[in-house]
């Protein structure tokens, strides 16, 4: 409620979280730095995507993939490493994710945005069936792509014909880059994003993650061919950038397990009483329900700068749905 009326767009969600949509206050103007260090905290001081990925990254390093030198020539070995080490997790973090949440019912409807349950006997999802359609999507095109891309990185740095760093030569730069990844994600994500959403490209290409207007687990990087090409460029920036290896698999674990928390559809994901982890993004999950707006993320305010921020009220839906109507009439 908002005085004496009703938020209407409260009605229109299971659970609606208070207030405007947040964003990255490190933009705002003043400077505001007690909201800047709680808003970094909040993102590396608790069970969150970054620090999901973070772990994941650092156990691959230390536990499956090759050391680089063996990458330097094409084999079946270390490119099977490389694979499964997009592969496993994605299945893991997924799977895992899908049992409590839409199998098991672990937490119920506590936290949930939409009402719905995911879809089934559905002719718009590939096998008729939402939860099928989205792991064929992830793990026949997202992870084939993004292992395509990894090895031919990889195989470069092996051969010292892009810029490679140590953590042992430079500590603090090693530390600030891989800091500074999810940013770029952010900002590579919303340029990408915008093209996809251009009508021609979105109608037949971006279509298909826009099948799941509910969205969980498995519609994290459940994208058609075509995107997953542009999507995954997002590695390239190895190519420029001095990285070590490890900076490559925490992209990569940033760039394809992260989605899946994102859109697991619950804002917490609870157990017992305890809100153990953040999960969900209701900036996303906006964007899932409404099309045309929040195309990036709420780490780099480009919507709000852009005219494209939906804050989660019902003004912002009317604004929305008329940005919406002008695309595609004109």
């Amino acid at each position: 409620m908002h005085g004496t009326l009703p938020d209407r767009e409260a009605d229109r969600w299971h659970y609606h979280p208070k207030g405007p949509v947040p964003l990255n206050p490190l933009f705002s103007w003043p400077p505001r730095p007690a909201a800047v260090l709680r808003w970094y905290r909040g993102a590396w001081m608790e069970i969150t995507s970054l620090t999901v990925c973070l772990l994941l990254a650092l156990a691959l390093y230390a536990w499956l993939l090759p050391p680089l030198a063996e990458m330097a020539v094409f084999r079946p070995g270390w490119m099977l490493q490389v694979w499964l080490a997009n592969l496993l997790p994605q299945v893991a973090v997924a799977g895992g994710l899908h049992w409590w949440l839409y199998i098991r019912k672990g937490q119920g409807m506590r936290k949930k945005f939409d009402t719905r349950d995911l879809s089934r006997g559905n002719g718009t999802f590939t096998f008729k069936n939402q939860v099928l359609d989205n792991m064929w999507w992830t793990l026949g095109s997202a992870i084939t792509v993004a292992t395509v891309y990894q090895w031919g990185i990889y195989w470069l740095m092996a051969n010292g014909w892009v810029p490679t760093v140590t953590f042992a030569e430079a500590p603090v730069w090693c530390v600030v880059w891989m800091l500074l990844i999810p940013m770029w994600s952010g900002l590579h994500f919303y340029w990408v994003h915008r093209l996809e959403h251009h009508p021609r490209l979105y109608k037949h290409v971006h279509a298909v993650h826009h099948r799941n207007v509910n969205i969980g687990p498995w519609s994290g990087i459940s994208n058609h061919w075509y995107e997953n090409l542009l999507y995954f460029t997002t590695y390239f920036i190895h190519l420029i950038v001095p990285s070590h290896p490890l900076h490559l698999v925490f992209h990569a674990m940033f760039q394809q397990v992260s989605p899946v928390l994102s859109h697991s559809g619950f804002e917490r994901v609870i157990a017992g009483e305890t809100e153990a982890a953040k999960a969900g993004d209701f900036f996303h999950q906006l964007h899932h329900r409404y099309f045309e707006c929040n195309y990036g993320t709420s780490e780099i305010p480009f919507d709000k700068w852009f005219g494209t921020y939906h804050d989660g009220s019902a003004s912002a839906t009317d604004r929305t749905r008329a940005f919406k109507k002008q695309m595609y009439t004109r």
